[in-house]
């Protein structure tokens, strides 16, 4: 089957597979609705290239994937209908796909008596592979924790004394911001304002204003998708960036928005999971087969979705079985080269170990701005040792 055609259809609904009963099942959850919705090719395109690659192998153990798809609206309960649907109705053991950090924190509990993994390529908060760890969910995604890491040196460097925060009111953005609040005060720095606006925020003018009034020295920021890119336009009307020395971001700016954010962004640095310039020869020849297949660069969305079933697969193989309990075996402490380097999935709590990416937003022409890889951050410089909280 041509693949866009397959992407296309593993989009929709949950991919036909009558008569695939030797197969093995790759549930794959994606969004449709909301501020999310934009990701949804990040994840299929990754997954089906994958899934083409191995089965021109011949697949795992003798037998083919099959992706089966299932999108949700994206709040936790729907992600936890989503899954129900594919394990008890469509046979599916394995799961990955987009989720967020609240989503799998809800997800995470129900896996073991759904005999499933989950393998994570989106979440960062870091109570999933913490106080939450559960034995059957695994995460390749990078954590809060990696992403202050890599900024660590950025705020530093800075020289900013006083800090205001800007988080999304979910998860993600208050585990960001104890966690930031932190690094600066170790740094002898005060943060000065912590403004949290709901996801669905469509008008920041008030947070901006407030922010306006008496400006910290830096600013660090968290919103993604759409979002993300509203907040960017928005704030340049004001030239809220401007008045501060140094911007930090996470889940703010990237590769798949910063078309529409224009250069509104630019001097932001962010942290990401992965960059298409990142060295190797294993990600040279993805980023390869990826523009051959969907005449663009990958994103860290992308990598992350691709490196999930890379890892999937080696356990599989290793396993030399489906089995979910051999499969969780073989992934936990699993080493091996992924498109972001070398990794491994830490046996106490089931975290991807992996270098990742600062970048900084460049100007670009008239209006238009770049994502400018600044270093490549290696695993001893941004992972935290295991969470004495987790217990596997």
């Amino acid at each position: 089957m041509n693949l866009k055609k397959f992407v296309a259809l593993a989009t929709c609904a949950i991919a036909s597979h009558a008569g695939a009963a030797d197969t093995i099942k790759i549930g794959l959850l994606t969004v449709d609705s909301g501020p999310f919705t934009f990701i949804m090719r990040h994840v299929t395109e990754p997954t089906a290239l994958a899934v083409e690659l191995f089965n021109a192998q011949g697949g795992a153990l003798g037998r083919k994937y099959e992706i089966v798809a299932q999108t949700y609206a994206g709040p936790p309960a729907a992600a936890a209908a989503a899954v129900n649907r594919l394990v008890k109705q469509e046979g599916v053991s394995f799961l990955t796909g987009f989720n967020t950090s609240s989503s799998a924190l809800v997800l995470g509990p129900q896996l073991a008596s759904l005999n499933a993994l989950l393998i994570d390529s989106s979440t960062a908060a870091d109570e999933l592979t913490g106080k939450n760890c559960q034995a059957n969910y695994f995460r390749v995604s990078m954590t809060d924790s990696m992403n202050m890491n890599a900024l660590r040196a950025v705020a530093k460097q800075s020289g900013a004394k006083t800090w205001d925060l800007l988080m999304p009111d979910y998860a993600t953005g208050h585990d960001f911001a104890k966690r930031f609040t932190s690094l600066v005060q170790a740094q002898g720095g005060t943060v000065q304002a912590t403004l949290f606006a709901p996801m669905a925020t469509t008008d920041f003018g008030s947070y901006i204003t407030q922010l306006s009034t008496k400006p910290a020295d830096a600013l660090a920021i968290v919103f993604p998708g759409s979002t993300g890119v509203m907040l960017s336009k928005q704030q340049a009307q004001f030239g809220l960036f401007s008045k501060y020395k140094t911007v930090v971001s996470a889940f703010f700016t990237n590769d798949m928005v910063i078309d529409a954010q224009g250069d509104s962004t630019v001097g932001v640095y962010a942290a990401l999971g992965y960059k298409w310039e990142m060295p190797g020869e294993h990600n040279a020849a993805f980023v390869k087969a990826f523009e051959e297949h969907f005449k663009r660069k990958p994103t860290y969305l992308d990598a992350d979705a691709y490196q999930s079933m890379e890892l999937l697969n080696a356990a599989i193989l290793k396993a030399r079985s489906t089995d979910v309990a051999a499969v969780r075996a073989a992934l936990s402490g699993l080493k091996m080269t992924t498109v972001v380097g070398d990794v491994e999935m830490r046996a106490a709590d089931h975290q991807l170990l992996r270098p990742i990416a600062l970048v900084q937003v460049t100007k670009a022409g008239e209006g238009k701005g770049a994502i400018t890889l600044r270093s490549v951050e290696p695993i001893a410089r941004i992972a935290d040792p295991a969470s004495p909280e987790c217990r596997l």
